[in-house]
């Protein structure tokens, strides 16, 4: 049995190509079942429908095989412990600074709200600004708004979030898209089925190109 972790919306939605071309349909709907572990047309794979932020510690531990999960999300786990073969390139993004659109530059100390606090860390350290990283769940937008924070690290899609909120994107910290990655153990014990999905998906993606 291999089990491959997924999260709920987006990402699932655009990995169900990849999916199907393997012969893996979930058998129950995930956006009705509120089942967490479904079933599908391969009696020897199941999904687990889980976080997006819990994916990479799914498969780390090896609860799950495989996994797709977003750049943003592996990188701000720390995933060196994954093998992450493949960029699927669906979900795609943009992690940003955004600021209200009036504000000067950044300058001197700052205070930074973001979900994403270690890749924050890390993309001001290398710019040599001093940043107090502040870590918020939700709702980024109101941070400038509000005066918790001059900046917000955040996932930009379209920008009209921002846009209705006053801010605007500033600087862009990388492009984001979704990783297949999977655990190093399942690598060697399941090494057959493993390549085998891995050449599926490849196969789908050239198609897609």
């Amino acid at each position: 049995m291999l089990t491959i972790a997924v999260s709920k919306g987006r990402i699932f939605e655009e990995a169900l190509p990849f999916l199907e071309a393997a012969g893996i349909t979930p058998i129950d709907d995930p956006k009705t079942c509120r089942k967490l572990i479904l079933r599908t047309t391969r009696e020897d794979v199941q999904l687990v429908i889980i976080r997006a932020t819990d994916v990479p510690t799914f498969v780390e531990y090896g609860a799950a095989d495989l996994g797709i999960a977003g750049k943003d999300v592996l990188l701000e786990h720390g995933a060196e412990s994954l093998y992450e073969p493949l960029d699927l390139g669906i979900a795609r993004c943009r992690l940003m600074t955004a600021e209200h659109k009036d504000a000067p530059p950044l300058s001197g100390r700052i205070r930074v709200a973001t979900k994403y606090v270690k890749i924050a860390q890390r993309y001001f350290a290398k710019k040599g600004i001093q940043a107090e990283i502040i870590k918020l769940y939700g709702s980024m937008e109101l941070a400038p708004l509000v005066g918790l924070a001059d900046c917000i690290v955040d996932l930009v899609e379209t920008g009209n979030t921002l846009k209705a909120n006053n801010l605007e994107p500033r600087e862009l910290i990388m492009h984001i898209s979704s990783r297949l990655v999977v655990n190093k153990a399942a690598m060697k014990m399941k090494n057959r089925a493993i390549v085998d999905l891995l050449n599926q998906f490849e196969a789908t993606l050239a198609n897609k190109g």
